[in-house]
């Protein structure tokens, strides 16, 4: 049976409520939140959290600590880009600036460790190994606060200032 038209002109109830589901699906598919505010999640820092995961988790796993200095190397650009992120976001924390400084000092020591190492011609050498270990370990720690920044609701809406 055809729906009658109204003296409105519509097919009666069953358009208004197929509106009304359409309207609540477009609601539901671009969000209601204030836009002005940084999108959920942070995709951008997402996918910079993910490649700094990915680099790390590639890591130094049978390498020599000369050869893994050098693969620690290339986490630096990586980090900076999360920090460059955070600062665009206003997400700065104490805990994320713990672990970025504690980042610093371990590449400082690994630095100095691999200038050491490479004096003395020994890829092995022992106090290199320690500073790599520990530096991977701040990568670890700075990799725990930033998705832990990541995943945490924006202050209020997303614009008042730190």
């Amino acid at each position: 049976m055809a729906a009658r038209p109204t003296a409105r002109g519509s097919a009666g109830p069953g358009r208004a409520r197929a509106v009304a589901c359409a309207a609540v699906l477009v609601a539901l598919a671009t969000g209601c939140r204030n836009d002005a505010a940084p999108a959920w999640g942070y995709p951008e820092l997402g996918a910079t959290v993910r490649s700094l995961s990915r680099a790390l988790a590639e890591g130094c796993a049978g390498q020599t600590p000369a050869r893994c200095s050098e693969h620690l190397e290339r986490l630096d650009a990586l980090a900076e880009r999360a920090f460059a992120e955070v600062l665009d976001h206003r997400l700065l924390d104490d805990a994320y600036v713990t672990a970025a400084n504690e980042v610093r000092r371990t590449r400082q020591l690994r630095l100095a460790a691999a200038v050491q190492a490479r004096a003395r011609r020994d890829p092995h050498h022992p106090p290199l190994a320690r500073a790599v270990a520990a530096e991977e370990l701040a990568y670890r720690h700075l990799l725990a606060a930033l998705s832990r920044i990541r995943t945490a609701p924006p202050p209020a809406d997303g614009t008042d200032p730190v």
